[in-house]
């Protein structure tokens, strides 16, 4: 992290000095990076006289006292809040008294870090993403003690840079590690409950919610060990809220080594001779020639029925006032729903499959199905061949609450409804940090536009009284604006 940074500021035009406590690290640190700007001239990206202008503004300290005269020193040390402190009381024996100190950490707090110094004001978080030369996003973290003016610098500094940057509070995870935790933890709890394996849950999520790469495959890249420390990390910090549970496979995976890519097996088996892992996935089935649609079927839900107009399938409309969720009717009797939290099996009125939400039902190549315990074989095939009609391919998942893309999405959504309400950033800052950091289709805030608050507000609510631990309690700022959103008579 520290050599990404550091070719980050060399290429915006800053001298560069870099330093390591361990004898010949900092010498290593510039080999590497000379190495990478030499790939960058290889590849077309950047000028040989760029390169050697960079290069000869790069240079190594043996000691902190080195560093004497700079304007902005940036740490990437242990994560360990008494090493931090230790070094910035040295760095404040060295520096001016206007240098910015900037941390790097990711799960420490910039506040305790900066309690150690006699000048708090001046410390700020700078959280690079890895790898920093690529990733665009920097979350500006402000500790209690930090002055504006040094926030307002380390800001405009990482702009200046190229980068994105976001401003946050000082508060557990930041933005992006607080708010995306369900994307790991709703998955590992689904792969618990048995709802479906790992290969299956993250293909929902890829060709359904959108998302670039499931959870499963992106903790097997980040490491079990990293992912499950922050997760713990957060956890911990937040006083054991059940909302932050650690996962206990992801535990077993971590006592077992199986740390992913790094070892040769995580969720996946990474060895050389290793098959790629195959989500499951529907056989072909026959779509219904006629099915029935209930009911006044607006947002995603709307969209299918379009789509099934648009493919040629004959529809039979009922309108009654009297049906509160739409739904299309299939031959043998099932209802296929979109899901709003609720198992199928536990619905009243007769058997019910449910459907998963999609990012977007006319793009997305994968449709998630979960059936009710009571429903025949017959709709459930009728269900699959008309999406396959669609041209979509089908999973059909176990009938557990919330489904796969609805859980995770309605829970990001909570935590950055949450995160917004406590001022950690602002709506814009959030969307982006989850646009940017770590790739979502969406920005939480975004989504929560597309799908309705108030779809949001009864998912969770289902989900609590299956749950009802208090994990999937709807936050407080999500159920006012849902209330609102009613009296209002918005969806």
């Amino acid at each position: 992290m520290g050599q990404g940074i550091a070719q980050v500021a060399l290429l915006a035009g800053h001298p560069v000095r870099v330093h390591d406590a361990a004898p010949g690290r900092a010498e290593e640190a510039v080999e590497a990076i000379t190495a990478r700007l030499g790939r960058l001239v290889d590849k077309g990206r950047l000028a040989a006289a760029d390169r050697d202008a960079a290069r000869d503004r790069l240079e190594t300290v043996d000691d902190l006292a080195g560093l004497a005269g700079c304007g902005l020193v940036i740490e990437a040390v242990l994560e360990r809040l008494d090493v931090k402190q230790a070094l910035f009381r040295a760095l404040e024996e060295v520096v001016d008294a206007d240098c910015l100190l900037a941390t790097n950490t990711s799960s420490l707090s910039v506040t305790g870090i900066g309690g150690a110094l006699r000048v708090p004001g001046r410390l700020v978080g700078l959280h690079f993403f890895n790898p920093a030369p690529v990733l665009p996003l920097v979350e500006v973290v402000s500790g209690v003690a930090t002055h504006e003016s040094a926030a307002t610098c380390a800001y405009d500094t990482a702009l200046a840079w190229g980068k994105t940057p976001v401003r946050c509070a000082d508060t557990p995870g930041f933005i992006v590690n607080r708010i995306a935790r369900p994307f790991y933890a709703e998955a590992f709890r689904l792969y618990e409950e048995q709802a479906a394996d790992p290969a299956t849950i993250d293909a929902v999520l890829k060709e359904s919610g959108g998302f670039k790469m499931g959870p499963f495959e992106l903790t097997d890249l980040i490491g079990q060990d990293v992912n499950e420390a922050v997760t713990r990390s957060v956890w911990e910090a937040f006083f054991h809220d059940p909302k932050f549970t650690p996962s206990p496979a992801q535990r077993r995976l971590v006592a077992a080594g199986r740390l992913g890519r790094k070892s040769g097996h995580g969720w996946y088996d990474h060895g050389p001779d290793a098959a790629p892992p195959e989500p499951h996935t529907a056989e072909p089935c026959a779509a219904p020639g006629t099915v029935g649609v209930h009911g006044r079927p607006d947002g995603p839900l709307g969209t299918v029925v379009d789509l099934l107009k648009e493919a040629g399938v004959a529809l039979t409309e009922d309108r009654t006032p009297g049906v509160s969720t739409p739904f299309i009717g299939l031959p043998g009797g099932a209802r296929l729903t979109l899901t709003q939290g609720a198992a199928a099996t536990e619905e009243l009125d007769g058997p019910h499959i449910r459907l998963d939400l999609a990012l977007d039902y006319r793009t997305c190549t994968r449709v998630a199905l979960a059936p009710g315990a009571d429903v025949a074989d017959e709709d459930v095939r009728a269900a699959i061949g008309l999406f396959q009609r669609l041209g979509k391919k089908v999973s059909v998942v176990a009938d557990t609450p919330g489904m796969i893309v609805a859980r995770t999405v309605a829970m990001l959504i909570d935590f950055a409804l949450d995160a917004e309400a406590r001022g950690v950033a602002d709506r814009a800052d959030i969307d982006t940090a989850m646009k940017r950091g770590v790739n979502y289709p969406r920005g939480p805030l975004e989504w929560c536009d597309e799908v309705g608050v108030r779809w949001v507000w009864q998912t969770l609510s289902s989900l609590h009284d299956a749950y009802p631990s208090g994990r999937y309690g709807p936050s407080v700022p999500l159920a006012h604006r849902a209330t609102l959103a009613y009296k209002q008579g918005l969806s």
